[in-house]
């Protein structure tokens, strides 16, 4: 399986629900690597989409302890094991975990593949991502030239589990 995420300097990944800043090549970048797959997340980050809705073009899973929460366009699981049973059908490398915070940690011993748009800045944050870079079971296997997006600059990190 694989994550995508954008992190901070910190390993932030947001604040009060929103994510820390929206930069267009991460946007297309994510575009490009879930589009046509699976994409798995929790409640809020469903809700965090554009108009609350799925993303066309994937399938979208969400995942949530609300046992009424239904969402048109999404499949919707209430635990891990049943998630992970449901993904089941579909190939390792079509599965994209997009969080929040908790999806991420719950998640991330099943992947072996992180997509880490990584964003020299520190933000004011109340969420995070566990530091890959500090996790001997992961290291740096493709790293972009540095990306600007005004006075941003920002590498896309691809990891791999060891």
């Amino acid at each position: 399986m694989n994550l995508i995420v954008a992190v901070d300097k910190n390993w932030a990944i947001g604040s009060k629900g929103k994510l820390l800043v929206s930069i267009p090549g991460d946007q297309k970048l994510f575009r490009e690597e879930t589009m046509g797959k699976v994409i798995v997340m929790g409640r809020k980050t469903m809700e965090s989409l554009p108009g609350g809705k799925p993303l066309p073009g994937r399938t979208n899973v969400v995942l949530t302890r609300k046992d009424d929460y239904t969402k048109k366009g999404a499949v919707i699981f209430h635990g891990v094991p049943e998630t992970l049973s449901f993904l089941e059908q579909f190939p390792d490398e079509d599965i994209f975990i997009i969080g929040g915070e908790e999806i991420y940690r719950e998640f991330l011993p099943y992947c072996d593949t992180a997509h880490v748009t990584w964003i020299d800045y520190s933000y004011e944050a109340d969420t995070h991502f566990p530091n890959l870079d500090q996790d001997p079971d992961w290291h740096v296997t493709a790293e972009s030239d540095e990306q600007t997006y005004f006075n941003l600059c920002y590498e896309f990190r691809k990891y791999q589990r060891k």
